[in-house]
């Protein structure tokens, strides 16, 4: 049997993580390295006795133990973070061979740091030197704007509630940038197309000079890899969380979800406010620490600047519960910003009646009798709620459902998403394999998955059927369909759905 890797991943942060309360490093260290009590006490000796030789007397040391191994994290100056990884993976190689650990070198830097303590030592501190007269360009800080500034995360709703508080902002008479899963955008204009929702976008946003109000969807996965970059923030939200992305970055629980997403309070200031959904168990139960103002929205909660439900476009008169939600965030974050309660009230009273409003979330067409809805449900908890509303306007006809999955889940979040979907009761999946969400699997590995799912929990082989593209899926769902029918497609990647839009527009 061969010997696991020393470390599989290495990186650095450039502000407050879930590991590390100010710019650092980590390592993860895969099992069995992670349990050796030996190796972890040589790591820490070395990173300790290396800061303090490099004039970095204050350093703090974490290990965070889950259940693929251990993450190692140490803090250091952001001008020398480049450095800091070499020292990192320099003390833990010198811990593994003082003690006689054996591990796969195959992966490891040609030009890492000697074993020689004084030879490394003597590189360290030349490469410090060199990294602070010429700065990484993805290690410059974000400018801190005196604009209103918002920071929104959460497992969904986040580009929903993102661009519901661009436009209460807009009314209000601001130039708003903001940035989410589906680029950056000046008002209206898109700047940028593609994911957005991490540190790069915050950082396009707020150096656009027209920008006189800025909305910053926070995702989980810059948070994890960069930490939280944007300096200062007047509100942040998180709409919920839920159990998506487990496995990666040792987040093994929704405990752990919620302790990743808490990390934009970080850019919170006494007086700054934090929102949060009274809904959610895990929020309101543990919610985060902060020195923040709290602000809770929720079913329970009264708000004056919400108009009745069945006004709300994006709510679907109600049965879109979870745009409800959305919609009870982006209020609260504007009382908090201090907008003006029409500005408000307008907007959720505006929103959503056209579909480029809020694309690619539940979008609706009708083609010859058939209706047609496009959304980014991307996980069992997005699904569960679009599939729910669904329900509640299925009418007499029949549902087809569009069913894919990135390849990074974990076989039990594929077969989790296919439970979800056939306890909804479709009458036909068809099942997609999203060639640009492989993600390590082997194309057909996934709709193989969810067919065997989807047939244990009862469906039959001639419900489910299995298309390469996302496109032929919905051409298989539209020529299956029939007047009265719902197709209900989930469709994630941004070239996907202008296609599959392009296709719907132009079915005959």
């Amino acid at each position: 049997m061969g010997v696991a890797p020393l470390f599989t991943d290495s990186r650095r942060l450039f502000g407050p993580s879930l590991w590390l309360d100010a710019p650092g490093v980590t390592l993860e260290v895969p099992l069995p390295h992670g349990h050796n009590s030996e190796l972890l006490r040589g790591w820490a000796g070395r990173v300790t006795w290396m800061a303090a030789a490099v004039g970095w007397p204050n350093t703090a040391l974490t290990m965070r133990r889950h259940a693929r191994g251990t993450t190692l994290a140490f803090t250091a100056p952001p001008t020398a973070l480049m450095a800091a990884t070499s020292l990192n993976e320099w003390s833990l190689e010198a811990a593994a061979e003082e003690y006689l650990i054996r591990y796969d070198a195959s992966e490891l830097e040609p030009e890492r740091l000697h074993l020689d303590q004084p030879r490394a030592l003597a590189r360290l501190r030349e490469l410090i030197a060199q990294e602070a007269e010429t700065p990484p360009e993805d290690a410059a800080p974000i400018a801190d704007r005196d604009i209103p500034i918002v920071l929104v995360t959460g497992s969904n709703g986040k580009t929903t509630t993102t661009r519901l508080i661009a436009a209460m902002l807009r009314a209000s008479g601001h130039t708003v940038g903001f940035s989410c899963t589906d680029g950056v955008f000046i008002n209206d204009e898109a700047v940028e197309r593609g994911d957005w929702s991490g540190p790069g976008g915050a950082r396009r946003v707020l150096e656009d000079a027209r920008v006189t109000a800025a909305v910053l969807e926070t995702a989980r996965g810059g948070l994890l890899r960069r930490g939280l970059l944007i300096p200062r923030a007047d509100v942040a939200v998180i709409t919920n969380v839920a159990a998506d992305h487990l496995g990666e970055y040792g987040i093994d629980t929704v405990a752990d979800v919620a302790a990743v997403k808490a990390g934009i309070a970080a850019a919170l200031g006494a007086d700054g406010t934090l929102a949060l959904n009274a809904d959610d168990t895990t929020l309101r139960e543990h919610p985060p620490r902060t020195h923040a103002q709290l602000a809770w929205f929720g079913s329970a909660m009264t708000d004056p600047t919400v108009p009745p439900i069945a006004e709300i476009p994006i709510t679907m008169e109600g049965a879109a519960e979870y745009n409800v939600a959305n919609a009870r965030a982006a209020a609260c974050v504007a009382r908090a910003l201090g907008l003006p309660a029409e500005s408000i009230t307008s907007t959720l009273r505006e929103f959503g009646r056209a579909n480029s409003d809020n694309p690619g979330r539940l979008e609706r067409f009708d083609i010859r009798g058939v209706r047609i809805w496009m959304d980014y449900a991307h996980n069992p908890h997005g699904l569960q709620a679009l599939l729910s509303t669904a329900a509640a306007h299925r009418a007499t006809g029949r549902v087809g459902l569009l069913l894919g999955q990135a390849g990074d889940r974990t076989d039990e979040a594929l077969r989790d998403l296919a439970r979800t979907a056939w306890r909804a009761g479709p009458d036909r999946v068809e099942l997609q394999d999203l060639a640009s969400y492989l993600r390590g699997r082997e194309p057909g590995a996934v709709p193989a998955l969810l067919r065997a799912e989807l047939m244990a929990a009862g469906a039959r082989a001639d419900q489910i059927g299995t298309s390469v593209t996302e496109e032929a899926g919905v051409v298989a769902l539209l020529e299956w369909a029939r007047p009265g029918d719902l197709l209900v497609l989930p469709v994630h990647a941004l070239e996907a759905r202008a296609r599959v839009t392009e296709l719907l527009q132009n079915w005959t």
